[in-house]
């Protein structure tokens, strides 16, 4: 199957400009200011139109230049400062100097690692813009993270500051912060964003937002060299099959999944946004999808970013229809959850011009359901961290085919198919993908293993998920590795089952995945073998024994059976695709 399934050509690998040899590195602090691509990938992406000499922030002040009164962001805040945010695009860029100029003051200087742990705030966007301003690098972080975690992420990177809020839905992010602190020297600034301010720590909204640094203190202009091709954004994964990993992605790697989107690149087949879209999705801008949906591609086409703080559907649909969202993107559930919510409501999107849909395996009916209840198409696409947007369906597929299909590549995306034998619904392929908008390197959280793309295996990269060809050149999902749990985000199994492993009740644990009910969701199943002469271990007990050791809570099982022993392979490898079948009533476990 090997090269059946491509779009454009990838282009021959470059030696490495700045000395960075193919393959892993272990480095006690990661220097990420001279990691850039290959001449030769730096040439090729730009004369196929994927990849720009210019930055975000070339966006951002050609906007402020030609529409400036167009609002930019519509955020509804339920939290701190709760109420409706509109801010145009000459506010916008007013407000990336003057948190460029205070970063700047803080000390952060080109290279070094901002990271932000905040819900769906205005605040975040600016934030993203900032550090590129700065010359920084943005290191979002998913607020369902706990201590055990963002410790681990923060002492890695070497964060030197972070923004955080005091309190979000019931939990101390500020306090847990910090406690951590005095293990963290590197961590120089913690901003908090909220009603509780420690003297330690930084009012946020008067340090940042109504201090103006820009006229005081502006960001020099020269300070930082704008270069698109720099490591830009650091999004850890969940460590679905091993240790989680900093997923290292430049302006351009990024940029790349966002451009096809835009009439100006000239890349037919897709339906396209401008500058009278309004974008909406749930995702956090945390995540790989909201930094692209509700972030970065309004920004390149001039368009406003509708946001929420706080998912409801009811309250989703309202806001979707008051700012008159055109575009919608997300995973299953959240798209079914807000289907329900128009039936139930008689309300409509009579704005919306399409639908995407991504992030975990697809119901065959979603597709249906949402020209039924919305009238318009839905796309399906596949896509990961380390490669943002990897295939897509789009307005030139048949009617409905999104229930049967996640896509062909998009522009300057390969995917390669690979298998023992022919590859069908019985035996599909494992997927491998290489092109325009790969990440340049992953970072190990624990390790610090640094494994940079350029020149790995042909630059191609094992995506651990398998798929079969759809019959139209591209692809439909046809599973994951087994490790892998989750919906709309993954729960990384070895790390887990590594900690209840240390349960004095618990001998031996797999982590298995089980459908929860929802479209394309499931939760964890702690599968056990008690310690002997104890007594068997409870549910309860085991979250609390995560919940003492920090473990973020989405991580944890939320059913447990017990095994006299978990079945393995010849070569001691756990059965868990037999275990899952085993947990849906599919087959039986051996005595």
């Amino acid at each position: 199957m090997t090269g059946e399934y491509k779009s454009d050509p990838a282009p021959a690998s470059g030696a490495d400009a700045h000395g960075f040899a193919p393959g892993a590195h272990e480095v006690p602090g990661p220097d990420l200011t001279s990691l850039r691509p290959g001449a030769q990938r730096m040439s090729d992406y730009r004369k196929l139109g994927l990849w720009r000499d210019g930055t975000v922030l070339d966006d951002l002040r050609r906007w402020r230049d030609e529409t400036p009164d167009r609002t930019a962001i519509s955020a509804r805040a339920t939290g701190h400062d709760a109420g409706d945010h509109h801010v145009t695009y000459r506010e916008y860029a007013r407000h990336v100097e003057r948190f460029a100029a205070a970063l700047h003051a803080l000390g952060v200087r080109p290279g070094q690692v901002v990271a932000v742990q905040l819900p769906n705030w205005w605040q975040v966007n600016v934030l993203a813009l900032a550090c590129a301003r700065v010359g920084a690098v943005f290191a979002p972080v998913m607020m369902t993270i706990r201590s055990r975690e963002l410790e681990r992420i923060l002492d890695r990177l070497r964060v030197g500051v972070l923004v955080t809020t005091d309190v979000w839905e019931g939990y101390e992010h500020a306090a847990a912060v910090a406690a951590m602190a005095p293990r963290l020297p590197a961590l120089r600034h913690r901003a908090v964003l909220g009603a509780r301010v420690a003297g330690d720590e930084t009012d946020f909204a008067r340090y940042f937002q109504d201090t103006p640094w820009e006229t005081t203190h502006p960001m020099p202009l020269d300070e930082a060299e704008e270069d698109p091709d720099r490591v830009a954004y650091v999004m850890f994964t969940s460590g679905t099959s091993g240790e989680p990993k900093g997923i290292l992605h430049s302006f351009n790697t990024i940029h790349s999944s966002l451009v096809f989107n835009t009439a100006e690149a000239g890349f037919p087949g897709q339906d396209l946004c401008d500058s009278e879209d309004t974008f909406f999705t749930p995702h956090s801008l945390n995540h790989i999808v909201g930094l692209g949906a509700n972030i970065l591609l309004p920004l390149l086409v001039g368009g406003t970013s509708a946001m929420l703080d706080t998912w409801e559907p009811g309250n989703a649909l309202a806001w979707m229809e008051e700012t008159r969202t055109t575009l919608m993107g997300g995973a299953p559930v959240f798209i079914s959850e807000l289907l329900a919510a128009s039936a139930e409501s008689g309300r409509s999107l009579p704005t919306l011009r399409f639908v995407r849909c991504g992030a975990a395996p697809v119901p065959h009916r979603l597709s249906a359901e949402v020209r039924a209840g919305f009238g318009v198409p839905l796309h399906t696409g596949w896509g990961m961290t380390e490669i943002m947007m990897g295939t897509l369906t789009g307005p030139e597929d048949p009617e409905g085919w999104a229930a049967h299909s996640d896509g062909r590549p998009v522009p300057g995306i390969e995917i390669d198919l690979r298998a023992e034998g022919e590859i069908d619904s019985e035996n599909p392929g494992r997927l491998h993908v290489r092109g325009a908008g790969l990440c340049l390197a992953t970072l190990g959280r624990d390790s610090g293993e640094l494994v940079v793309m350029e020149g790995q295996n042909g630059g191609w990269y094992d995506t651990g998920d398998y798929a079969v060809p759809d019959g139209r050149g591209g692809i439909h999902l046809a599973g994951r590795v087994s490790d892998r749990i989750g919906g709309v985000f993954m729960i990384p199994a070895l790390d887990v089952e590594d900690t209840l492993r240390t349960h004095p009740a618990v001998r031996d644990i797999a982590l298995v995945g089980y459908p929860d009910g929802t479209p394309g969701g499931e939760l964890a199943c702690a599968v056990v073998v008690r310690a002997d002469g104890t007594p068997p271990p409870t549910l309860e007990d085991l979250r609390a024994h995560l919940i003492a050791e920090g473990m973020t809570e989405w991580y944890q099982p939320s059913r447990i059976e017990t095994v006299p022993d978990l079945p393995r392979t010849a070569t001691g490898k756990v059965r868990k695709e037999l275990l899952r079948r085993w947990l849906r009533g599919e087959a039986q476990l051996e005595n």
